[in-house]
């Protein structure tokens, strides 16, 4: 098990994006990992006045939380040879003085060896559709990383391809497919099992078992190379076969 300690109980989430070239549609041999804070919710609506004509709300972001997610992306770097650059993103222009900064800052000085950045986060949505190879680490709030990683999904043909880990107090995570369960098309064999199998792979990393995460990764990514199996999302036509096809490469 990671023998990372969080600082505080709430919940983070790591999302790597699948890294294969013939899944993405600028050819970019590139994977991001995203961190970003999940303690919920995110926006609390304090109070509404005047009817449907004026509403109010308040981010609640905290010292601890900020952190946490600030201290495990610099974890994250470290750990998988990801110290060419560590960027932070939000909208300084508006919140020059939010606590993520400071906390990002705080942290990045302990690391040295990472290139640590602040980007306004409309120009990391245009620079991600331009030119995806720019970037490395990305620490954000939850809002904007559930928009950022939804964004990076469909660089890579979807959700379906997309796994994400809850990392939680002492080591525990919760590892799932960042779109969830899509019980809007259950049993009508278009699923894409591969988002919910690299989660798989990520909870097998989480325990150190390698080996195992390999063997199952390496039978997703030879199938999808090989191109004879697909499921719908990728222009093929059956989750079965294409979920036969990966045990066979096992």
């Amino acid at each position: 098990m990671s023998p990372w300690k969080p600082i505080d109980s709430d919940c983070l989430t790591h999302s790597p994006q699948l890294d294969q070239s013939l899944l993405s549609r600028h050819h970019s041999h590139h994977c991001h990992s995203f961190s970003r804070r999940q303690n919920r919710p995110r926006d609390r609506r304090l109070r509404q006045t005047g009817g449907e004509r004026r509403g109010e709300s308040l981010k609640i972001i905290t010292r601890q939380a900020s952190l946490r997610v600030a201290e495990y992306a610099f974890h994250h770097a470290k750990a998988h040879g990801r110290e060419r650059k560590c960027r932070q993103y939000t909208k300084p222009t508006l919140y020059r003085k939010l606590i993520v900064f400071f906390c990002c800052r705080e942290i990045a000085e302990k690391h040295p060896e990472i290139k640590y950045e602040e980007v306004v986060i409309d120009n990391c949505r245009m620079m991600l559709v331009k030119n995806p190879a720019l970037f490395d680490v990305l620490v954000m709030p939850n809002l904007y990383g559930d928009i950022i990683s939804d964004l990076c999904a469909g660089l890579i043909d979807g959700l379906g391809l997309t796994s994400s880990c809850n990392i939680g107090e002492g080591g525990i995570s919760l590892a799932e497919a960042v779109h969830g369960s899509a019980p809007d098309i259950a049993g009508k064999n278009l699923a894409n099992p591969t988002a919910l199998m690299l989660s798989a792979v990520t909870t097998l990393r989480h325990l150190e078992l390698h080996g195992k995460a390999d063997r199952i990764q390496n039978a997703i990514l030879n199938t999808i190379a090989e191109g004879k199996y697909r499921t719908a999302d990728l222009d093929g036509t059956s989750t079965t076969d294409f979920t036969k096809a990966i045990i066979d490469h096992l």
